[in-house]
């Protein structure tokens, strides 16, 4: 996936207190969305350290942890053993590669996760075939930004452009709406946070 060299360097200082605090409040607006979850499982997708998916923990009945970044997931696997949660476990796989078609779930959520991967609909397509019927995709990420430019990532996204993408795969009641803006936040910029609610 996207950018996975520099997520292997970065995993041992990755967790900043603005990270931190930018997961809490990506999981807030997650949980906002969540519908009878305590029964359900959950994959935390590009889950990094597992900031967002370590506070949600108590809201479903399990969360895989899955990333493409080995060094990440040591992060969090040492966190899981650490705190000796029961209800987690973890998986390196590269979806931009291929698909774990034996997987399914209830709930998919990534945070700041698809402005790293090349080709969107393609990532979204194979997350729609790990759905179970009526399970939700969230996605939080930015929305655009044209004061960013890198060839590294994407610019954030136009809401109502990704919506109509969805749709075309498949998802549909969805929803989005802008809940966070913060300072310097994307590439050393201003920027606004969206979320986005879907259904298979």
């Amino acid at each position: 996936m996207g950018n996975t060299d520099k997520f292997e360097r970065i995993a041992n200082i990755y967790d900043t207190s603005e990270r931190i605090h930018i997961a809490k409040v990506s999981a807030d607006a997650i949980r906002e969305y969540l519908y009878d979850a305590k029964s359900k499982n959950a994959i935390d997708f590009g889950c990094g350290t597992g900031l967002v998916g370590m506070n949600l923990l108590n809201d479903f009945k399990s969360i895989l942890f899955l990333d493409t970044s080995h060094n990440m997931i040591n992060q969090i696997t040492q966190k899981i053993s650490s705190s000796n949660i029961r209800n987690a476990s973890t998986v390196c796989f590269d979806f931009e590669k291929g698909s774990l078609l034996d997987l399914h779930t209830d709930y998919i959520f990534m945070a700041q996760v698809l402005l790293h991967i090349k080709d969107v609909e393609l990532i979204l397509s194979r997350l729609y075939e790990i759905l179970k019927d009526s399970g939700h995709l969230l996605i939080v990420d930015f929305d655009k930004n044209d004061n960013v430019v890198s060839d590294m990532v994407h610019n954030g996204f136009n809401q109502k452009e990704l919506t109509e993408i969805m749709t075309k795969i498949g998802y549909r009641d969805i929803q989005s709406k802008t809940f966070y803006t913060g300072s310097n936040v994307f590439m050393g910029f201003d920027a606004s946070l969206f979320i986005l609610d879907s259904q298979k």
